[in-house]
């Protein structure tokens, strides 16, 4: 079966995640770390990319992001690899390549889901067992978020100004998002969305925005379609 064409279009959050090959990880070190931070920065720059949101795990990333041309997300994330991977191999002796196949992505309807895909990016640590983003988390956004420093690869979207009408009452009702997490069939329904393309945003969106992108949004009904039995000849 044909794979779909990715999601990528102007204008839109975007959900994604990069995996590394399995038995290898995506940074050794604090030096790695904040080197994929500033191939973030400098790529985001370059190619017209607004950064969320983002989280860096043992053997992949997710980043929360809105590209401002249509191509801007391939091009960031191409830039990203180049730069990156070569400067990874050099430090540590490697030779190869680190990703394990293309990244993942889907758009996020901002209204609806903006914030529940922040929750789920700056929560991935507590959800794999870590602790919690209210506590430690030194390598993903929640910190800026919560006001523990200003974050430059950072540019907040307006759905999160709406939270409050100064830094305080942001980062305090950031504070009891993140504590409140996310409900287990919701993070499930991202992480299959992320992973297959399914757009997160209502029904009544999704038929303009399929004919815009020329893809379906949603999975098909399960089983064999229904059959229409014909009526008697008039």
């Amino acid at each position: 079966m044909a794979r779909l064409p990715r999601l990528e279009v102007a204008h839109w959050p975007h959900l994604v995640v990069q995996r590394v090959h399995d038995g290898q990880l995506l940074a050794r070190d604090d030096a790695d770390r904040a080197l994929l931070l500033q191939t973030w920065r400098e790529a985001a720059r370059a190619h017209q990319v607004s950064i969320h949101a983002y989280c860096l795990a043992a053997d992949h990333f997710h980043l929360l992001l809105t590209p401002e041309q249509d191509a801007s997300l391939s091009l960031f994330m191409q830039a990203v690899g180049r730069r990156y991977v070569s400067a990874f191999n050099r430090r540590h002796g490697r030779q190869g390549g680190l990703w394990a196949g293309r990244y993942r992505a889907t758009i996020v309807d901002p209204a609806r889901y903006l914030l529940d895909a922040m929750v789920w990016v700056e929560t991935h640590g507590q959800r794999a067992g870590g602790l919690s983003p209210v506590l430690d988390d030194a390598w993903s956004s929640a910190r800026h978020h919560l006001g523990r420093g200003s974050d430059p690869l950072v540019s907040d979207h307006r759905v999160f100004w709406s939270l409050g009408n100064t830094p305080f009452e942001r980062e305090a009702a950031w504070r009891s998002r993140l504590e409140e997490g996310l409900s287990v069939p919701l993070a499930r329904r991202m992480s299959e969305a992320m992973h297959k393309g399914w757009a997160l945003m209502p029904d009544a969106a999704l038929p303009a925005l399929e004919a815009a992108v020329g893809r379906r949004l949603t999975p098909r009904p399960r089983g064999r379609p229904r059959k229409v039995t014909a009526g008697p000849a008039p």
